[in-house]
């Protein structure tokens, strides 16, 4: 067939063959050419049944809604009530997740704390420990256990005011994490004990266990080390998270934090982004059932991460389940990520020629891994760095999360409820037949759920 005859029909002249688009022949030809994987940022790009697939059924003669802003709606949250002599309380149930100081630079971790603590919430340190800064601005800090235990510090673990062991993460369930040498300066080497510039690799499992034996163990070893003050996370990428969720409890955990494969990451191969995991709507829909299985709803409480973007995405979860939400992305993006300026000393200045230059464009950039940040926030470089000033960068996230805040109370309102935690799967609706079966919502119009 002569694909570019103009007989052919024109849906049949797009492509070379099924299957072969022009991104997947420029992956076979770059596969071909280097022998090699391709590593990048963020998040999954495929599309993946999401909260988008789900709506809220608002109040009307059957339901009765508070009014406006005369009738308060509570967002407290809790967190780390089953063990912890000092559970954490914090102002709204979004919280900041970790990202690494290494893929990220020391002054965007300084204003993470800072946006953090004036939206009364936490912020977590990521793969290769504290920095003073973080732990200066941040009111809430939880503190990060890895398998690869870069930057692990038991003084540093005692300041902090939560601990998180990470099992996995979304974006690579079963996989390490990576930092490529030009994001190894002589700081972050020095905390990670690490070669200067030399390409790392994380592993992908503790090393001192191998079930989830050990994990008790070592939850009862940091329970000791902070005197049981403070609450224990466990965060694994959701792969089997009915089980996982279950385990983690048994092991003695305080609070599970399930991410699911919308995830994002600062470098890994694309073939697990894309290809390992499963998204985050089935993942919430496992864990509660986890938790209810165990009578444990309540007692121990779930942190949904993700893909979790706005305050509609943050009240799904919550109607489904979840106690709090965990947000990495969007506050990158907040702070200026993909932006076409970048502003500095007071001025805009144009990053569209250092886009060009990693071949992109602001809004298509997932180079995080290279280090040549345009906006100065996934890089180590000290002039690219002082792109994100700290405190600009604060003020944009603060808003942000305030905006979601609004937009949760907003929609709890509409439910007709005085407390967001009081948002239920009876509030939603699903639009399509693959979410009404991942999340067990009813699909909209209907009393089905698929496979019920």
């Amino acid at each position: 067939m002569d694909l570019n005859n103009s007989s052919t029909p024109r849906s049949l002249s797009r492509e070379a063959s099924w299957g072969y688009d022009h991104r997947m022949i420029n992956y076979i030809q770059n596969a071909a050419n280097q022998g090699l994987y391709e590593i990048r940022g963020l998040g999954a790009k495929r599309q993946l049944p999401h909260f988008d697939d789900l709506v809220f059924l608002g109040a009307s003669l059957t339901r009765y809604p508070l009014e406006g802003y005369r009738e308060k709606c509570s967002t407290k949250t809790v967190l780390g009530t089953r063990y912890a002599k000092k559970p954490i309380e914090l102002d709204i149930p979004i919280t900041i997740a970790g990202m690494s100081f290494g893929s990220l630079s020391a002054h965007v971790k300084d204003a993470l704390g800072r946006a953090a603590t004036a939206a009364g919430t936490s912020t977590t340190t990521g793969d290769g420990g504290m920095t003073p800064e973080e732990r200066l601005s941040s009111k809430t800090l939880v503190y990060q256990c890895l398998p690869s235990r870069y930057g692990f510090n038991p003084d540093d673990v005692r300041k902090a005011d939560a601990i998180e062991i990470v099992i996995g993460q979304g974006a690579k369930p079963g996989g390490g994490g990576m930092l490529l040498g030009q994001k190894i300066n002589p700081r972050v080497a020095q905390m990670r004990t690490l070669p200067e510039g030399i390409d790392q690799r994380s592993a992908c499992r503790h090393p001192d266990w191998t079930g989830s034996d050990d994990l008790t163990i070592k939850i009862a070893e940091l329970r000791e080390l902070t005197d049981w003050e403070k609450p224990i996370y466990v965060k694994v990428g959701a792969s089997r998270p009915f089980n996982d969720v279950k385990l983690a409890v048994q092991s003695g955990a305080d609070v599970v934090v399930v991410d699911g494969m919308q995830g994002g990451t600062a470098a890994t191969q694309v073939v697990f982004i894309e290809h390992v995991g499963i998204p985050t709507l089935a993942a919430v829909r496992q864990a509660v059932d986890a938790l209810e299985d165990l009578n444990m709803k309540g007692k121990v409480q779930l942190i949904v991460s993700g893909g979790v973007r706005t305050g509609a995405d943050v009240a799904k979860a919550l109607a489904m389940g979840a106690d709090a939400v965990s947000i990495g992305q969007g506050t990158l993006f907040a702070m200026g990520c993909n932006q076409e300026t970048y502003l500095q000393d007071g001025t805009h200045y144009s990053a569209v020629d250092d886009y060009t230059a990693l071949g992109t464009t602001p809004g298509h950039c997932h180079h995080c891994h290279t280090g040549k940040c345009p906006v100065g926030i996934t890089t180590q470089d000290a002039m690219l760095e002082q792109r994100l000033e700290p405190q600009v960068g604060a003020q944009r996230v603060k808003n942000y999360l305030q905006t979601l805040a609004m937009e949760l109370t907003t929609i709890a309102r509409a439910c007709g409820k005085q407390n967001v935690h009081h948002l239920e799967p009876e509030d939603l609706a699903a639009l399509t037949i693959e979410a009404a079966a991942m999340a067990r919502i009813p699909l909209a119009g209907t009393n089905w759920i698929p496979g019920a």
